[in-house]
């Protein structure tokens, strides 16, 4: 039995790719996935997403009055964050080309390679 292993060169070898997108403005984060998806698919790469997380709902109640004093009277605040995630298979050198578009403010991108085998 020959020890040869054969080497794979990183650059051309296809990676299963996750980008997660966050953000509280659902309009902008629609943005940024569209323009992501359509890099993808001009460079005909295997896309699957955006698929929609449920939403995460921060609250807080707190009193209107700073003394106590009074009727009891609250104040509800709510921030929405919401998520998205894309999959794609392709090469590490072209999926930089597809993420260099310009990013919404607010948006936060997080990109995850795994090796696919």
């Amino acid at each position: 039995m020959s020890t040869y292993k054969k080497e794979v060169d990183t650059a051309d070898a296809l990676h299963r790719i996750r980008i997660t997108l966050t953000s509280r403005n659902v309009k902008n984060l629609e943005k940024v996935c569209s323009d992501l998806k359509r890099g993808a698919v001009d460079k005909k790469l295997k896309v699957s997403g955006p698929v929609r997380l449920p939403t995460k709902k921060l609250r807080i109640t707190t009193r209107k009055a700073p003394s106590g004093e009074g009727t009891n009277t609250w104040d509800k605040f709510e921030m929405r964050i919401h998520k998205r995630l894309i999959d794609l298979h392709a090469a590490a050198d072209v999926v930089k080309q597809i993420t260099s578009i310009s990013i919404e403010p607010g948006v936060e991108v997080e990109v995850t390679v795994v090796d696919s085998q």
